[in-house]
């Protein structure tokens, strides 16, 4: 399974610039929405004065540019990575966030782009897995893609190879899990072993 020019197998990708931009302009378009159907009426009216009237469209510049730079530092956190196996991220400007999803697990690829985004010609792709899929929420976005179809074309033929190496039967059975797969994309076995752990401790404790 290899990757392609844009991405790459072991090597980590950001999005688009254009995510900056895109975020910005969905939150000023909130922002404008909120103003609008609260503020807008009191000021019309005239009952607020000329200092509340300068304080509120202050604040409201103010939360905008806290935003964008947010924005941007949010940004320089975001990082995807493809192997063979699984896909990595990362994220997060106060709480870094890091997490694996193996290719073995996803249920669903989706491909979404609002009118913002198609103007900055930008899509996010929504992957969902085993343990998503009841929920209707995607457990991580690949967001502001620019080739956003091929990535998911790279991404399904991902999926394929591995379900048809799985056992060496093609039959798409659960692979074993390998010596060298870090153990940290076996999240869901740790939690069952946690759990287990903590009744055998209550039994004991019980017995005593």
């Amino acid at each position: 399974m290899s990757g392609s020019d844009h991405f790459p197998r072991n090597v980590p990708f950001r999005p688009s610039t254009a995510f900056i931009p895109w975020f910005i302009i969905d939150f000023i378009l909130v922002v404008a929405l909120l103003f609008a159907c609260i503020a807008l009426p009191v000021l019309l009216t005239g009952e607020a004065g000329p200092f509340i009237t300068i304080a509120i469209v202050a604040v409201v510049v103010v939360v905008v540019i806290l935003f964008a730079v947010w924005t941007r530092l949010y940004y320089d956190t975001m990082g995807y990575e493809l192997h063979d196996d699984e896909l990595r991220w990362r994220r997060g400007v106060w709480f870094r966030t890091t997490g694996i999803v193996p290719y073995n697990r996803i249920t669903n690829l989706d491909l979404k782009q609002g009118p913002v985004m198609r103007w900055l010609g930008i899509s996010t792709i929504s992957i969902q897995t085993a343990g998503y899929s009841g929920q209707n929420v995607p457990e991580i976005r690949i967001e502001a893609i620019e080739q956003a179809e091929e990535l998911r074309e790279i991404l399904r033929a991902s999926v394929r190879a591995c379900s048809s190496q799985n056992d060496g039967t093609g039959t798409g059975a659960a692979a074993p899990q390998r010596a060298d797969v870090p153990f940290a994309s076996t999240g869901t076995s740790m939690l069952i072993l946690d759990e287990i752990k903590k009744i055998r401790m209550l039994l004991e404790q019980q017995k005593k």
